[in-house]
């Protein structure tokens, strides 16, 4: 291994670093421009797995935040504080980031359909039989499955992308895949308290995405096309060991600060998008005059979190495009003025939310907007850092990484702190507190997430100091392996020319 973490003189992989640099950006040139960055140039089939992506990612979402949008009737039903409702929400991101790695591995190696058609169908059957469980415990579990369904779609669904298109292409379609998350998940919002709402029952708003999960195994069986690892960079990488791609990850600077900096919007939008709606509901019902049921607020936070994302997901692959032509570091710079522009605006949601009506709305929807410029790009650079073959692996590596430090232990997190604090400011006495109180408590908590958002922003700005560095060495890499992988062919040729 070199210092990059990139294999040399491998029997297996391909990669010799130490050669000639110009011979291979040359080549890669050739490589790329035979793939054109028009849209014109993508055949039915790409755009048709594109959009079967787009959709299983869209359902994704929506089944996570179905239960968010319904949390205050489950709360009831299984008559739990705010701590117990959180963990619920830490039983499904834990399951998710421990089984990501293994389905990472799997990715690099194996089937992608067969892999992604699995989990579809796990988490589609299990979020429907969880939604007839009386039991709480039962009902924790079931969630947890749920998640280990969900972990083997995140981790390949990316890959499959990288496969098929690069340069500008690329970036385009991941921020369409991207595009659904924040969609999808205002959708849950909106799906989860209309469903619950039509049927007076909360349990109908988890039995919408499973049939949707049924149609979207079907799509992946007959329709996606599975692609060869690295064929959009007609690359011939073959996989290394577990070991040797863990090893890689490590020593990438782009790759793990990005990772980090990702964590910490994975622990802010995992903690807003479980309690914002509870929130909201709690503080605008101290106002006088003001009773909003919180299927409504769940309602407008779900529309909210859509429109957010299709503002700010296109637009943050908009300027990543435009600014990156003329400076390589755009792409870590957007994401740390996104989250530094998102923590002031959140911040004054959350102060604003008990005295208006309207204004928490505004400024929470342009917090939201700068959150979501991160998305796609985040996941394009994780892309261009990493050679082909060990790509899954580091989607899942992301995963655990930005689940294990960010949401899955946020929404538990954010709980605990509520409750701790609803004790000490109903202290001395042993009342049930009062709405204010839990108004405050919950508020104080969640304040935390703007500190995080602060973080992660330094933490992008770090990484645009290793960027350029880090994506010269893959381009590099994946040209230097295909000059290997000529020579033998060559010099055979030459050999059979002069017989």
């Amino acid at each position: 291994m070199d210092e990059s973490g990139l294999p040399a003189n491998s029997s297996n992989t391909e990669l010799v670093i130490n050669g000639d640099n110009d011979s291979a950006t040359a080549l890669l040139q050739e490589k790329h421009a035979r793939r054109s960055d028009s849209l014109r140039d993508v055949t039915f089939t790409e755009f048709m797995t594109v959009g079967i992506l787009c959709f299983i990612n869209l359902i994704n979402y929506m089944d996570r935040f179905t239960l968010a949008g319904v949390l205050a009737d489950v709360k009831s039903e299984f008559n739990i504080p705010d701590d117990k409702a959180g963990l619920l929400q830490t039983v499904f991101v834990v399951a998710y980031m421990i089984f990501a790695p293994i389905f990472g591995y799997l990715g690099d190696r194996y089937s992608r359909k067969m892999i992604m058609a699995f989990g579809v169908a796990l988490w589609s059957l299990t979020t429907l039989l969880g939604s007839f469980l009386t039991n709480f415990s039962w009902f924790a579990l079931f969630r947890g499955l749920v998640g280990i369904g969900e972990a083997s779609y995140s981790t390949i669904a990316p890959t499959i992308i990288s496969d098929l298109f690069v340069g500008n292409l690329r970036s385009k379609m991941l921020a369409f895949f991207y595009f659904a998350i924040p969609v999808g998940s205002g959708m849950g919002y909106i799906v989860g308290s209309g469903a619950a709402a039509a049927a007076d029952n909360w349990r109908w708003g988890l039995r919408v995405t499973p049939f949707l999960g049924i149609v979207a195994v079907v799509l992946i069986i007959w329709l996606m096309k599975d692609p060869e690892r690295g064929a959009a960079e007609h690359s011939h990488m073959t996989a290394t060991s577990y070991s040797d791609d863990l090893k890689s990850l490590f020593k990438n600077p782009s790759f793990m600060l990005s990772t980090i900096a990702f964590t910490c919007v994975a622990f802010v939008t995992g903690a807003l998008a479980w309690f914002g709606p509870l929130f909201i509901h709690l503080g605008l019902n101290m106002q006088d005059g003001v009773n909003i049921p919180l299927e409504r607020v769940s309602l407008y936070f779900g529309v909210i979190t859509m429109m957010s994302g299709v503002l700010g997901v296109p637009l943050g692959t908009w300027l990543g495009a435009a600014l990156a032509k003329r400076w390589p570091r755009a792409h870590p710079v957007i994401c740390a003025a996104g989250l530094l522009l998102s923590a002031p605006a959140m911040a004054l949601g959350m102060l604003l939310v008990e005295g208006y009506c309207y204004a928490p709305f505004v400024f929470m929807f342009l917090g939201e907007v700068a959150l979501n410029l991160n998305w796609a790009i985040v996941a394009d650079m994780s892309l261009y850092v990493v050679i082909p073959p060990r790509r899954s692996t580091a989607e899942a590596f992301q995963i655990l990484i930005s689940h294990m430090f960010g949401d899955a232990g946020s929404p538990y997190l954010v709980g605990v702190i509520s409750e701790s604090l609803q004790i000490s400011l109903s202290w001395p006495t042993d009342e049930q507190p009062s709405q204010k109180i839990q108004f405050r408590a919950l508020q104080y908590a969640l304040f935390m997430t703007c500190f995080v958002e602060l973080l992660g922003g330094v933490f992008f700005l770090i990484t645009a100091f290793y960027i350029v560095r880090d994506k010269t060495k893959v381009d590099k890499a994946i040209a230097d392996a295909d000059i290997q992988r000529a020579e033998p062919s060559h010099s055979t040729a030459q050999e059979e020319a002069q017989d």
